[in-house]
């Protein structure tokens, strides 16, 4: 059965992460969804990432533009900036596309 987080397993190519602590919030997400199975459906999973994305964040994807999330600070280069409009809608999409060409895969 396939988890979530290896959906997560390839990185998005580079022209993708809008911040960098997008990259560190791409790999966080990979490891807190290591174990969960994938849901029956594209809808859920999106409800369980966007819920991920609240953990990991302390905001909702849904009205966040940019977050600051302490922990991704590198060195003091970065405050730990998180693209929200990056993940809803690119880096999430790319998750759900990958799920949906695993459901696609499965014999009917």
């Amino acid at each position: 059965m396939l988890k979530i987080g290896e959906l997560f397993r390839e990185e998005p190519p580079e022209d993708v992460w809008e911040l960098r602590g997008d990259r560190l919030l791409w790999q966080e997400l990979g490891r807190a969804l290591a174990f969960r199975l994938v849901p029956e459906s594209g809808l859920e999973l999106e409800r369980i990432l966007e819920e991920a994305f609240w953990e990991a964040t302390g905001h909702s994807l849904s009205f966040c533009n940019q977050v600051l999330v302490d922990r991704f600070a590198e060195n003091g280069q970065s405050r730990g900036g998180i693209s929200g409009a990056s993940w809803r809608y690119r880096l999430f999409p790319i998750v759900v596309e990958r799920y949906e060409k695993h459901r696609a895969s499965i014999p009917a």
